[in-house]
């Protein structure tokens, strides 16, 4: 197992050991769908297949989508045609492209053949959209009203079609050639006089987006503007899907997981951290680890141009390494916060020596007060003497400088041409401030020393 399961799941399998399935039936769709969907991520190939069927055939179809790939995969392989086709056309069409994404060619071919002609010319559109765009992402189940309804009108058009949209607490308006020309709340809608045109309560000026757009785009959007569902339109306008609030979670919780991962030196994976193998692992690690070494390799190179000073005072080679993780720790903090804001698009290019000046402030008082600390630790603990204290804690305090300058400014850099900043993260910050806090070490002690 997994994780820890609940009395009822531990009831669930225990009637499966008895074969008593009218119970288990009852029990799992008493279930919300999350939870029979993580429950199932515990069960074998056997009683998986066998406690889907025993779902009905709309609880089917909300697990569905929450079920991992591989299980997906599993059952979709067992489906007959005609049970595919049940589950599948019941199945939100965002969730349905998220899915089909994932698949391998076989299945997808199966699950397009078992789908409706007017969902299969809809998910062809979805996929040829960018990936990771507003269109990818976005779901075409959305209500539309007309411009010539009245509120009794919408009230009654939602009624009869609602069942069937993502979600009706929004509601927009097209013209005769789908051009988005407004939007109502069903909040609105309700509380309205029911004899009062549609126009003349929606809102003409809101927020929307188009197909092409960055999706973590659409993410900053929705915080910024703290909505729960926006429009999606095309070139000309024209109203071609809605994202919801929970396309969004799901963007802000994969890009998080993109960021670390990259900040970490680890190429990002779409598959869960047990779907991956040990061959996909190394891929992932490998290479980052390589360039962090032969980046590493001016740290040695440094060293042993500077061989003969550190034979003179043998003393320096132990706080080598703290004067490094120093300047790593120090450069790491600003780039950790220039990221964030980044990403939150608090800051761009154009605030480069605002937040220079602003690290660099920091730098110096961070610097000064690690400096004075080091300083009254080696004179009084312990006690190496006035001139090779002051060597340490003068490094200690440029490596801080530099550190934090490296940090602040890298990121902006990597944003401004269109890379990563994440990829400016930690690991490679690291190594650059390493390289550089030896040299300036070597060279203040040769210049205090005469090393």
């Amino acid at each position: 197992m997994d994780r820890n399961l609940n009395l009822k799941e531990k009831a669930i399998l225990s009637l499966l050991e008895e074969e008593n399935l009218v119970e288990v039936k009852k029990i799992l769709n008493s279930m919300n769908c999350f939870d029979i969907a993580a429950f199932f991520d515990t069960l074998d190939k056997t009683n998986l297949t066998l406690s889907f069927n025993l779902l009905t055939k709309d609880n089917g179809a909300k697990v569905f989508p929450e079920m991992d790939i591989e299980q997906q995969k599993l059952l979709i392989e067992g489906f007959s045609n005609l049970e595919l086709e049940e589950i599948i056309n019941k199945i939100r069409m965002d969730d349905k492209v998220d899915m089909i994404e994932e698949l391998p060619s076989n299945l997808v071919k199966k699950v397009l053949k078992n789908s409706n002609p007017k969902d299969r010319a809809i998910i062809n559109t979805m996929l040829n959209y960018p990936k990771d765009s507003a269109g990818s992402v976005m779901t075409t189940e959305y209500l539309r009203l007309k411009p010539s309804m009245t509120v009794n009108d919408a009230i009654n058009y939602i009624r009869e079609v609602g069942s069937d949209k993502e979600t009706i607490d929004m509601c927009y308006v097209i013209d005769e050639t789908r051009h988005l020309i407004g939007e109502v709340s069903l909040r609105d809608i309700i509380l309205a006089d029911v004899n009062v045109g549609i126009t003349s309560i929606m809102k003409r000026d809101f927020i929307k987006t188009t197909t092409t757009i960055d999706r973590e785009e659409v993410a900053h959007m929705f915080s910024k503007y703290d909505i729960n569902t926006m429009p999606v339109v095309d070139g000309e306008n024209r109203l071609v899907g809605i994202i919801t609030v929970d396309d969004v979670i799901d963007i802000i919780e994969e890009e998080t997981t993109e960021d670390m991962e990259i900040m970490s030196a680890v190429t990002p994976s779409e598959k869960p951290y047990k779907q991956l193998s040990v061959t996909d692992l190394w891929r992932n690690r490998f290479p980052w680890l390589l360039v962090l070494l032969i980046s590493a390799t001016f740290t040695s190179l440094i060293l042993m141009t500077y061989e003969d000073a550190l034979a003179k005072y043998v003393v320096l080679t132990a706080f080598i390494p703290m004067i490094t993780d120093t300047g790593g720790n120090a450069g790491s903090q600003s780039a950790s916060t220039i990221i964030r804001s980044l990403s939150l698009k608090e800051i761009g290019f154009h605030d480069f020596f605002y937040v220079l000046w602003k690290e660099f402030r920091v730098a110096i008082a961070c610097g000064l007060t690690l400096a004075a600390f080091n300083f009254a630790k080696l004179m009084i603990i312990d006690r190496l003497g006035l001139s090779v204290s002051l060597v340490i804690s003068m490094t200690l305090f440029v490596t801080v400088l530099i550190a934090k300058a490296v940090g602040s400014v890298l990121p902006i850099i990597a944003d401004k041409l269109g890379f990563d900043p994440a990829v400016m993260a930690s690991p490679l910050i690291t190594t650059v401030v390493d390289a550089l806090a030896i040299l300036v070490y070597l060279n203040i002690a040769i210049t205090i020393l005469g090393a």
